[in-house]
């Protein structure tokens, strides 16, 4: 798409802010923000300055104008599309209907690599693989991996279960072609961010408990894993820290409305009863994150099911930060520390199937 003008003009004004010396860099971010024994990172606090400052909004009034004002904003963090990867456009079929995806693969890598099958974040209502195009190609150049990043169905169109069908859908399907795209089935990951880190979650659930074939390793950033309770981070975090209580339940809503079952393991995995055999995972929160004590807590639940499980709180940053990455250092520093984890999950092949 044509980036509009107005929005070239914030996103160089950005990049100048961000080049300017720390000291100025503080003096527009503010006194540094200190809560829960934390202190934020200057580049989210930067960035959240400049969301204040701009009126901008991760929910922006009805649905539609939300997908439309994130697919715009997008061009102000997201930084210039990560070279050299290669894409392909992937059609999956499934029982209700195809399933649209892009598979990322950096330039020069062997047949045989590993696979991780992303979804992107967005509380099941926003996003896309536009709006996560440079996540998928950072995961990919820097895991040395193959990327199926997923278009599946967003609510309220279509409500619950319909992302996690598409999910499951996209997984055995991965499984299924990984040698037509020249990856291993042996070594595929599911992950996602937020929305998408759900999605991973059950996907990974729901084929362990079927008997497999299961995802060899699960990447996990800020995944949203429990919506039938409120923590103590989602209090503390509840305003001003891009992701706000509003907006959760704005998303929560939409994709559980009434009469749905939300103490589901397929909505809520954290309330699941068995998690034993699960892939092992990374799980990363951010400490400003109202969704920070879930996503600990879920770690928690894997390691004492005997789940080998890496939790990594980035205690300096906020939610989203996986899409940050053309701003500051920071952000990229976080997702790279996931990149390596990827990487290292899928150095050799699992056995389960």
């Amino acid at each position: 798409m044509t980036i509009p003008a107005n929005i070239r003009v914030q996103a160089a004004a950005a990049q100048l802010l961000y080049a300017l010396p720390r000291p100025l860099r503080r003096l527009v971010a503010g006194k540094p923000v200190r809560l829960d024994g934390q202190e934020l990172a200057l580049d989210a606090q930067l960035l959240l300055r400049l969301q204040q400052l701009s009126g901008a909004s991760l929910v922006n009034g009805t649905v539609e104008h939300s997908r439309a004002a994130l697919d715009v904003s997008r061009h102000l963090v997201s930084g210039k599309p990560i070279q050299p990867v290669l894409t392909r456009e992937v059609a999956i079929p499934g029982p209700h209907g195809e399933v649209p995806a892009t598979l990322y693969t950096p330039d020069g890598l062997p047949t045989g690599s590993g696979m991780l099958v992303f979804y992107h974040g967005g509380g099941w209502v926003i996003g896309s693989r536009r709006s996560h195009d440079n996540t998928a190609r950072f995961l990919a150049k820097y895991a040395g991996v193959r990327v199926l990043s997923v278009e599946y169905r967003l609510a309220p169109e279509h409500p619950f279960p319909a992302a996690q069908e598409d999910a499951l859908t996209a997984f055995d399907f991965a499984y299924e072609k990984a040698e037509i795209f020249g990856a291993d089935p042996g070594r595929i990951a599911v992950g996602g961010d937020s929305a998408g880190g759900n999605l991973a979650t059950v996907t990974a659930l729901v084929t362990t408990r079927r008997g497999g074939p299961a995802p060899a390793f699960q990447l996990l950033l800020y995944p949203a894993v429990d919506v039938t309770e409120r923590r103590r981070s989602r209090e503390l975090f509840s305003d001003g820290f891009f992701l706000t209580e509003e907006h959760m339940v704005w998303f929560i809503d939409h994709y559980a409305p009434a009469g749905v079952d939300r103490t589901d393991p397929r909505l809520s995995p954290l309330l699941a009863d068995d998690v034993s055999g699960l892939p092992p995972a990374y799980i990363a929160t951010a400490g400003f994150d109202p969704l920070r004590d879930e996503g600990e807590a879920y770690a928690a639940k894997l390691a004492e099911a005997g789940v080998p499980v890496a939790l990594s709180r980035q205690a300096d940053l906020i939610h989203g930060y996986a899409n940050f990455l053309g701003i500051g250092k920071r952000f990229r520093e976080a997702l790279a520390e996931a990149a390596g984890a990827l990487r290292m999950g899928l150095s050799t092949p699992t056995s389960k199937d």
